[in-house]
Formats: C-alpha cells, sequence, structure tokens
C-alpha cells in the first residue's frame, strides 16, 4: 500500500469551496486503498505576520474542518506539525544538503520577495522548502498530492533526497507528485475570471464553508452577472453564470445541459436562488460538524495528539537513520 503525504496551512478561519473541491476532497477520497498522514503545518504560516490567538484559533478550525469533511482519523494521521520536533530537525538537515541557488529559484520566493522587497523577506520564507522536503521526506511517503503549481516543490524535494542517498547512503524514499485530478474550476463571485481564493480582493466572491447559510446565500445572490437573463453555459461571453452553473452542477451531481434545460426561460433571479439553496445545503452537513467539534476544543487536541504518535513513529526512525547516516551520535 502505497503511502500518501500532504499538509494545508492554517491560514484561514474556513476552507471555501474552490479548495475544499481542489484538494481537500481528494485527500478523502485517497484515504482507500493507501495509507495516509495529513498535517496542519502551523510552521510554514510563521513566514509571514502572526497574530498568535488567530494562528492557534485556526489551526483548531482546519482539524476540525478536515475530520468534518472526512479525514477519519481512525484510518489516517492527522496531525499538527509543529507537535513533532523532528520536523524542524530534519529541515536543518535538508537546508546543509540544498545550495543557495536551489533555494532561490523558488518560484514562491520570487514572487514573495519581489512585492515587498527581498531585504524584508523572512528568512523563512528562502528556507521554508527545505523544512517543506522534511515534511515529506519524514514519513517516507511515495506520493504527495499538489496542483500542477506545486510540482517544482516535489522536484526539490526528490534533488535533496537523491542528493543526500548518494552522498550519505539509502534514507530516504523518492516521492513522487500526485497531481490533484482537475475538476470543477469554482472562479471567484464577484471576479468570475478569477480562480476563487482565500487572497480574493473582496470576501463576498468567496464561498466559505464555515459561513452562516444566510451569509452565503447573499453573497451567491449578489454574485457578478451579466446584463442578459439566459442561464446558459458560455464561459466567454456569461463567465459569471457559467460559474454557478458549475457551482450548481458540483452540489446537485446535475449535468450542465440539465440545468440549462430547468432553467430555459427563467431568469437570474430564479437560478440564483436555485443556487444558493443548493449549496448551503451542500456544506450545511460539514458545517454543523466542525462546529460541534469546536465546542469541545479538549477533544479535538487529544484526537490530534493521537495523530502526532501515530505520526512519530515513522518520523522519529526516519530521523535516527538520517543522523545515523550523517555521522551524527546518538
Amino acid at each position: 500500500m502505497k503511502r500518501v503525504l500532504s499538509g494545508i496551512q492554517p491560514t484561514s478561519e474556513s476552507f471555501h469551496l474552490g479548495n475544499y473541491l481542489g484538494a481537500v476532497k481528494q485527500w478523502v477520497d485517497l484515504q482507500n486503498g493507501h495509507e495516509t498522514y495529513y498535517s496542519i503545518v502551523d510552521l510554514h504560516a510563521l513566514t509571514g505576520d502572526v497574530d498568535p490567538k488567530l494562528l492557534r484559533a485556526r489551526t483548531l478550525a482546519s482539524a476540525a474542518q478536515l475530520i468534518a469533511v472526512g479525514i477519519d482519523t481512525e484510518k489516517s494521521a492527522l496531525f499538527v506539525q509543529s507537535h513533532l520536533p523532528e520536523h524542524n530537525q530534519l529541515g536543518w538537515v535538508m537546508e546543509c544538503v540544498a545550495s543557495f541557488g536551489e533555494a532561490s529559484r523558488m518560484t514562491q520566493f520570487k514572487d514573495k520577495s519581489s512585492k515587498g522587497g527581498s531585504d524584508g523577506a523572512r528568512v523563512g520564507l528562502f528556507t521554508y522548502p527545505m523544512l517543506q522536503a522534511a515534511d515529506i521526506l519524514l514519513y517516507q511517503a511515495d506520493l504527495v498530492p499538489v496542483g500542477e503549481d506545486q510540482r517544482q516543490h516535489i522536484e526539490i524535494t526528490r534533488d535533496l533526497a537523491n542528493r543526500f542517498n548518494t552522498r550519505y547512503g539509502q534514507v530516504f524514499t523518492l516521492p513522487d507528485a500526485y497531481i490533484l485530478k482537475e475538476g470543477a474550476k469554482i472562479y471567484d463571485l464577484q471576479e468570475p475570471t478569477n480562480k476563487m481564493s482565500k487572497s480574493a480582493s473582496s470576501a463576498s466572491g468567496v464561498i466559505e464553508l464555515m459561513d452562516a447559510p444566510e451569509v452565503n446565500v447573499k453573497k451567491i445572490k449578489s454574485a457578478v452577472t451579466d446584463t442578459g437573463r439566459e442561464v446558459i453555459f458560455d464561459v466567454e461571453n456569461k463567465p459569471g453564470i457559467s460559474n454557478l452553473m458549475t457551482i450548481l452542477s458540483v452540489v446537485s451531481g446535475k449535468s450542465i445541459a440539465a440545468i440549462q434545460d430547468e432553467f430555459a426561460g427563467k431568469g437570474y433571479g430564479d437560478f440564483k436562488g436555485a443556487v444558493a439553496e443548493a449549496t448551503v445545503e451542500y456544506l450545511r452537513p460539514m458545517r454543523d460538524k466542525a462546529l460541534e467539534l469546536l465546542k469541545d476544543e479538549g477533544e479535538l487536541i487529544r484526537i490530534l495528539n493521537n495523530g502526532a504518535d501515530k505520526a512519530r513513529v515513522l518520523a522519529s526512525k526516519t530521523l535516527k537513520d538520517s543522523y545515523k547516516a550523517l555521522g551524527i551520535l546518538g
């Protein structure tokens, strides 16, 4: 059985419909037929400005939502990255294996530092790919579910693992990128040519899993559309309506053609109302379960500690093997 490892940063109080469908829902599916390890990578959140209370709340909220959407803690190890110091310890080893040139070529550092200037960029932003490599290599992962834009991170992880193995002996499994299936693309409700994202210019364009139903109803009913009245799927000329049709298709299971037939001759008001109702009902059980989990913080922390204990069995062995290969006394 192949081993899968993936992580999510606790940078928001809520998942949104786009990242749920694009990533987290597929994590749930991968639990069948794979040995799965899922981490809330709170240390990576430190590369930007940190509000301690928010970070703690978002870490717990991420855990609650992952369980609520279907991560089974009996099947999967669900844990918080910082609960295992082995991540930092192997991260330092990876920093010592990596070259300055490799780190400087990573697109995320280049993109973020170009906005604020490299002088103001955190050193952690520069070195975080080495910590990310350690996150993966600690668990001898075979597959790492990522979007196409994250492939570079798997490539540097493979390069570092291969370099270490060549110099010091076979310790690490070389992981493969498991490119997430490109399902329905969900776009911003206010800017329907842009992908739905937590970094959107306006929160009103993002359908949040943890928003109250009436909030998401208002967002959907206020979604940007064209001046026509026909509910027709035409991405180029009617991006707003096409996006809403995609959302309705995903949450209802109806085909785009069936939706087009159902709303033939009806106006945008009826259509938006149907999208809003179907979407909030789709999200309701996940939101309700997450809120229930968040009521008992102690139990949620207990679940995460159990996941960390499960993860530590692999992580501590890998770290010990890497130290032994390097000649570090143990």
